[in-house]
């Protein structure tokens, strides 16, 4: 039985090329298993730490997980890219050379009878103002061309400076993982908890984005999912044509 694939937040670029190259390596072992009975695979955003197209250049790296996306879609197996806050300016290359669809907001679609609600989840649920707003400008049009005329060695340089000292940088290389005692408050639990109601005919909320592997119930049967990520839990969710499951590559995922 043909089953569908999710996983998300993976930052390669971070924190310094051998580590990502590692995790990078461990993804395309992934992908080549998963690949021989895949009726579809999702990959919920923050492919890379960073990532902008200039018109004529992209960035350096990761050519051997192009080239095994390219291969998966080649072979006629839909690969669903939702850009998150950090590859946001990916743009027409990836679609046009690789085959992967691009997304940005959220979608719906369906697999085996059930419904799936899927985003990334970044500035989705109440507050976050701050953030929200710096989104608006790094997807206005004028803001991205302003940093297209930045020279993509320096543009580049710039980013990747900041990605390696942040706190995603700083979890990926110590190995731990996010704090989920608080999950039942997130954002994004209550945006699917108001979302259900909207949508009653969603069976499966699925997000990236927090790091956090998680399996929710809601209170109107469906359920929530946090697929956790690429950096320290290495999860994914698989719909196997009936239930919904995370696991990690090699394990199962323990539930928070």
């Amino acid at each position: 039985m043909k089953k569908v694939y999710f996983a998300s937040d993976f930052h390669f670029g971070i924190p310094d090329r051998e580590s990502s190259r590692r995790r990078e390596d461990l993804l395309i072992r992934w992908l080549e298993e998963v690949r021989q009975d895949a009726e579809a695979i999702y990959l919920m955003g923050d492919l890379f730490d960073f990532w902008f197209e200039y018109r004529s250049v992209v960035p350096r790296g990761f050519v051997r997980l192009l080239g095994k996306l390219a291969e998966i879609t080649g072979e006629g197996i839909p690969v669903h890219l939702f850009r998150g806050n950090h590859d946001i300016w990916a743009f027409g290359y990836l679609q046009e050379e690789v085959g992967i669809q691009l997304h940005r907001r959220p979608e719906k679609v369906v697999h085996g009878g059930k419904t799936f609600f899927l985003a990334h989840g970044d500035g989705l649920g109440p507050g976050d103002h701050g953030y929200k707003l710096l989104r608006r400008v790094f997807e206005c049009p004028l803001c991205q061309w302003m940093f297209r005329w930045l020279h993509p060695d320096l543009g580049t340089r710039m980013a990747l400076y900041f990605s390696r000292k942040s706190r995603l940088a700083n979890i990926a290389r110590e190995g731990r993982m996010e704090n989920a005692s608080n999950a039942g408050d997130e954002r994004l639990v209550t945006f699917a908890r108001q979302a259900a109601t909207l949508h009653s005919e969603v069976h499966y909320f699925v997000f990236g984005h927090r790091h956090l592997p998680l399996d929710l119930p809601l209170e109107n049967g469906s359920r929530m999912i946090l697929l956790g990520d690429w950096l320290v839990n290495f999860s994914y969710g698989v719909f196997d044509g009936k239930d919904f499951s995370l696991k990690r590559f090699g394990s199962p995922v323990p539930q928070a």
